[in-house]
């Protein structure tokens, strides 16, 4: 183990024995730095290099083939101090070879489901077209997108690279507000996972801390007519219908060029940064200034994170609704916001308490909704459908193929759509392909990814 006192990142190689790892540490080394042979399990001790990967530099580490079973006497030692080293990591390539997945696959996997998050999933000797359209059922494993490539021959490896620099940029800017997201974490991840983490987001003075005091049943968050009194983020649990809530009331979000002092710079972060694990977010709006560019943006930093969004129109003061003003009202914003149609709109007063048993039924529905898997059978089969009635437009000399579709996860809901070619694809198309997703298996209320990726069953 290499012990300097420099924090750089820690990208560590995992896999079964003879898949590649040492031959893709040489290449990001760009040198031989350990030994390679078709030999099963000639790596047996850790190695850590210290080198650039992605123009970052990191510990690049090397580790021996984790088997299932041991036959030899140095193979439980091997396999354990392999294993020992994802807990250190801040980066793991797992490593698997193009073909039938093994014991040792499943067994490897097993290790890092826990640190999921930190995982990229690369499918080795993977050397021919053909190979690497086979590779997407690797999808499975349930890890997100494999990268097909050949670390001998150097095929994909410049993809693989840029998506470690992706994650490697991720890991600095995480590591820059360290502070705040321990404090969110503790507040947020550290939950019962029965639990529906719901945060109230939106501007300042929008009566988030008053919804919040109502809804937790008593006064945790000070309320005041001066924007900004919220500063921490407040945590409080609420149970509805047999669910159980976990409330994070926030400060109230500002824009950029509005936040002169450090408190409130902070302030700012713990509110963004508590949208990033929570199940489903609601802006508060306030009913008499409207939809705001700031509320947009709020927005479309939830949507990004994959979470549930509901746009609560507060201080709708009214016992009995004036429909006229609230179509009016209903239609002002989807005027405004066409792109997020599908958001839930609901109508409150955080203050004299209208609109809040919708508001938590809503909840309920986009939770169960982030958590609904199609089966790849259904989706392919409504692909049928869409084609038939809907052809895919014929561009310049172009014909484009959509093969097949297959849902990739759950919390968030992501799609991959496998067509003959990406270069042009008619957005628009693919755009109706998510629109008919969202119709037809009942995702009207979330967000839905869905991407194109080249190849074929």
């Amino acid at each position: 183990m290499m012990d300097t006192g420099e924090t750089y990142p820690r990208v560590v190689i995992v896999g079964k024995p003879n898949v590649g790892k040492s031959t893709l540490f040489n290449r990001f080394c760009g040198r031989r730095r350990t030994i390679t042979d078709s030999t099963a399990g000639v790596t047996r001790d850790v190695i850590v290099e210290k080198c650039v990967v992605a123009g970052i530099p990191v510990y690049l580490v090397d580790t021996g083939g984790i088997k299932a079973d041991f036959s030899e006497d140095l193979d439980e030692e091997v396999t354990n101090r392999a294993i020992s080293s994802v807990s250190s990591a801040d980066m793991i390539l797992l490593v698997l070879e193009f073909g039938e997945l093994t014991a040792e696959d499943y067994l490897i996997a097993q290790e890092v489901r826990s640190v999921a998050d930190r995982v990229i999933l690369v499918v080795n000797k993977v050397d021919t077209r053909q190979k690497e359209y086979l590779a997407g059922e690797f999808y499975s494993m349930g890890f997100g997108e494999p990268f097909a490539v050949s670390a001998e021959h150097g095929r994909n490896v410049d993809l693989l690279l840029e998506r470690i620099a992706q994650r490697l940029s991720e890991i600095r800017a995480e590591n820059l507000d360290a502070d705040i997201a321990k404090e969110v974490e503790t507040s947020v991840l550290g939950l019962q996972r029965d639990q529906l983490v719901v945060t109230l987001v939106g501007k300042p003075n929008t009566g988030k801390s008053t919804l919040f005091n109502r809804l937790s049943g008593d006064a945790h968050s000070l309320v005041s007519e001066l924007a900004g009194t919220t500063r921490d983020t407040v945590v409080s649990k609420l149970k509805y219908k047999d669910r159980l809530f976990r409330l994070i009331d926030t400060a109230g979000i500002r824009r950029k060029s509005r936040i002169s002092k450090n408190v409130e710079y902070y302030s700012v972060n713990r509110a963004i940064t508590a949208m990033i694990s929570t199940d489903v977010t609601v802006l508060l709006i306030d009913a008499e200034e409207g939809l705001s560019e700031q509320d947009k943006k709020i927005s479309n930093q939830a949507v990004k994170r994959g979470c549930g969004v509901i746009m609560a129109i507060n201080k709708w003061d009214e016992s009995v609704v004036d429909r006229a003003r609230l179509k009016g009202a209903l239609d002002k914003i989807r005027f405004k916001f066409p792109l997020l149609s599908w958001v839930p709109i609901v109508f409150i007063s955080a203050l004299k308490g209208y609109g809040i048993d919708k508001l938590l039924d809503t909840v309920i529905r986009i939770d169960e909704q982030r958590c609904r898997r199609v089966e790849t059978s259904k989706l392919n089969k409504a692909l049928g459908e869409w084609l038939s009635l809907t052809p895919l437009p014929i561009g310049t000399g172009r014909t484009y193929r959509v093969k097949y579709i297959t849902q990739v996860s759950v919390k968030p809901v992501r799609f991959i759509a496998f067509v003959n070619r990406k270069d042009g694809f008619p957005e628009a198309y693919r755009r109706f392909m998510m629109n008919q997703i969202r119709r037809e298996f009942g995702f009207d209320l979330v967000p839905v990814e869905l991407k194109l990726r080249e190849g074929k069953r």
